[in-house]
């Protein structure tokens, strides 16, 4: 058994489902399931409680939403990762999800394994969204970025830079995108630190929540 596992909350508003997502990941000796929660404000004080990891949490359960949970979880604690796991393929929640700091957003569709490497990939830092929801949308902000010349801080970026910003919000890590754009992934950090801090971003998982409410008339001054 590993030394360090990765420690893993569970929240959904059916016991079913926690009951089968606890089967499946303790079939996995690298993840060790630390707790449940059946809301979003038992999430919240298990999570400060506990120190998970990693918290996958659905997104519409009763009273609060999942994404208000993963707001306050990742307020009180930013170490903690937050991956959406919900039947609803909702663009919306997506981006709000993302704007909350969730580090990614999965259908419950997903394969167990499948299922297992997102945690893992979100326990190390990586943003990952699923293409089912996302490709569309982000094909569309991609576009826009690229033949960007607007507002909102963009018409600060390089060329290089735009087509960067473009591949983040697609949710690709930074070794994906310096074999795409042919650079070194040291390379890539720089210019995502860059980027980030000309659009006055913290995390390079509100670059795609930053772009679509770019494009639907948002004012990027006042998010944070």
């Amino acid at each position: 058994m590993p030394a360090t596992r990765v420690r893993v909350l569970l929240c959904d508003d059916h016991e079913l489902v926690r009951r089968g997502l606890r089967s499946l990941l303790e079939t996995d000796l690298t993840v060790e399931v630390i707790g449940e929660a059946s809301s979003a404000d038992e999430a919240v004080t298990t999570s400060a409680e506990t120190a998970p990891d990693v918290v996958v949490m659905d997104v519409r359960m009763p009273g609060r939403s999942g994404v208000e949970a993963c707001r306050d979880i990742r307020a009180h604690r930013e170490q903690t990762r937050v991956l959406i796991l919900t039947s609803f393929a909702d663009d919306e929640a997506l981006f709000s999800a993302i704007m909350a700091g969730a580090s990614g957003y999965v259908l419950k569709q997903i394969q167990g394994n499948d299922l297992l490497d997102a945690i893992h990939r979100v326990a190390n830092g990586e943003s990952l969204l699923d293409p089912s929801v996302t490709g569309q949308v982000l094909a569309r902000i991609r576009g826009d970025v690229l033949g960007a010349s607007g507002d909102g801080g963009v018409e600060q970026l390089t060329p290089q830079e735009r087509r960067i910003v473009g591949l983040v919000a697609e949710g690709m890590t930074n070794r994906q995108i310096g074999e795409q754009v042919h650079l070194a992934e040291k390379t890539v950090k720089n210019y995502v630190s860059n980027i980030l801090m000309k659009l006055d971003l913290s995390r390079r998982a509100e670059v795609a929540a930053f772009m679509a409410r770019r494009k639907h008339g948002g004012d990027a001054q006042t998010w944070s």
